[in-house]
């Protein structure tokens, strides 16, 4: 399964660990992740590179194309929330995922066509990502 994977880029340089952790995960699983590059380290360096309209671009694209969207709503973040919204737009399933003990956004929880799942450790995240996807 193609899957876009959807992290706060500008303000969650703390969680890239566990971007990377969620990334090699759905990879192990046998899913093509179609936007790794949100877990790497030298992001801001080559968007540094690019116009703001080809980020978006970029990313409506990956999105189409993808057949579901994986989101860690841990930190928030405007992108993210409308990385999310698109998809749900566009009919993909959307799993958001967030660290048990932060106060993820309403707007997130309250989505009837998003599934919302906490997570302790990456052995439960595992699990959560097997079951939904």
């Amino acid at each position: 399964m193609k899957v876009f994977f959807a992290g706060s880029i500008r303000g969650g340089r703390n969680m890239l660990f566990e971007y990377q952790q969620i990334i090699a995960l759905l990879k192990k699983s046998g899913h093509v992740v179609v936007s790794e590059h949100v877990a790497s380290s030298k992001l801001e360096e080559a968007e540094a590179r690019l116009t703001e309209e080809d980020i978006f671009k970029s990313d409506i694209r990956f999105i189409d194309e993808c057949d579901c969207l994986v989101a860690d709503v841990t930190v928030p973040s405007i992108g993210v929330g409308y990385e999310i919204c698109h998809a749900v737009s566009k009919g993909k399933r959307v799993l958001c995922v967030y660290k048990e003990g932060t106060n993820a956004s309403a707007m997130v929880l309250g989505n009837e066509r998003v599934i919302s799942m906490p997570y302790r450790d990456m052995e439960g995240l595992e699990k959560s990502l097997k079951l939904h996807l």
